[in-house]
């Protein structure tokens, strides 16, 4: 009966996941790693093979929700390495439950090292704009807001599930000047903007940064207008794989989202989640371990993951 509760409860997270109950990559990595916390101390596996076994099928089910997010699989690994399926079960059951906590401790700590670290770029009089709902940008527009900086912020409605009312609701409540405009208004915009900061779902060796559908047009429009783009992302959101040259893969939603099929038969939707901006067009990242240059993206990788391997530096 224990351990039917135990998969049910990874199962309900995933499914969460899934639906975008649970959204946002960070919000994603910490239900993940507490699900495999839940995983590792409900198991009534009699060995710590099976207590393995258990794990890695936990997270087999949690990263089949959300290709796109490598928050969610940086976190599975972070719990999960180098568990030794022949050693002491209680021992393996304490590690894997020590590192699910250990993750979202750090999670916690780099979303508020990075609002302190990004607010210094954010001038008094800057006008803002941001990109679906980020709580790592939030953080750094939060922080500048809270040292008395005088922002105002420009917010997309980051469709087709419009997840900048979230932001401009967020913002809003805790008294920053907040304006919502429909994605496709970017550039009009972009003229009364000082600075753009945005998330990311996922950043690749070479800079290249995977967020929510709209961002690379954003990109663009800055570009053009001279306004500097600056990235917030824990270091969890840098992509392994993408060291040895696998492209990230990007999350293609149910076309119900955006209309039903059946109001335009034989009309071909397509809804992709996210899509890539390339690093020439980023101005900087903001990390918890400080501000890089896109350029220098391959270096965090290479240090904390050591070419796609295990490594205890990754956050």
């Amino acid at each position: 009966m224990g351990v039917e509760l135990v998969v049910s409860k990874v199962e309900d997270i995933a499914h969460k996941i899934e639906t975008m109950e649970i959204r946002g990559a960070r919000k994603i990595a910490k239900a993940a790693a507490n699900a495999l916390k839940e995983e590792a101390s409900g198991s009534e596996a009699e060995t710590s093979s099976q207590l393995v076994e258990d794990l890695n099928e936990a997270g087999r089910i949690l990263l089949d929700t959300r290709p796109s997010a490598v928050s969610l699989s940086n976190s599975v690994r972070y719990v999960t390495r180098d568990l030794d399926s022949s050693g002491d079960l209680e021992d393996v059951r304490d590690k894997a439950i020590s590192r699910a906590k250990e993750f979202v401790q750090r999670a916690n700590e780099a979303k508020k090292k990075i609002g302190e670290i990004g607010c210094r770029r954010i001038s008094d009089g800057d006008t803002i704009l941001t990109h679906c709902n980020s709580s790592n940008a939030l953080s750094v527009i939060k922080k500048a807001y809270d040292e008395g900086k005088d922002i105002e912020v420009v917010a997309t409605e980051a469709r087709p599930r419009r997840q900048g009312y979230i932001t401009i609701r967020e913002l809003s409540e805790y008294g920053v000047p907040v304006t919502l405009i429909v994605d496709s208004a970017a550039r009009h915009f972009m003229k009364e903007v000082d600075k753009v900061v945005v998330g990311a779902d996922s950043i690749a060796a070479n800079g290249a940064v995977v967020n929510k559908i709209g961002t690379s047009q954003i990109a663009l429009a800055a570009d053009e207008a001279r306004v500097p783009l600056f990235v917030a992302a824990e270091s969890y959101k840098f992509h392994p794989s993408t060291l040895v040259g696998e492209l990230v893969q990007i999350e293609e939603r149910d076309e119900e989202e955006i209309v039903s099929p059946e109001e335009f038969p034989g009309v071909n939707i397509k809804n992709p989640a996210f899509d890539v901006t390339p690093s020439e067009y980023v101005d900087l990242i903001i990390t918890e371990r400080g501000i890089i240059p896109p350029a220098a993206a391959y270096e965090i990788l290479q240090e904390a993951f050591e070419l796609g391997l295990e490594g205890d530096e990754f956050l």
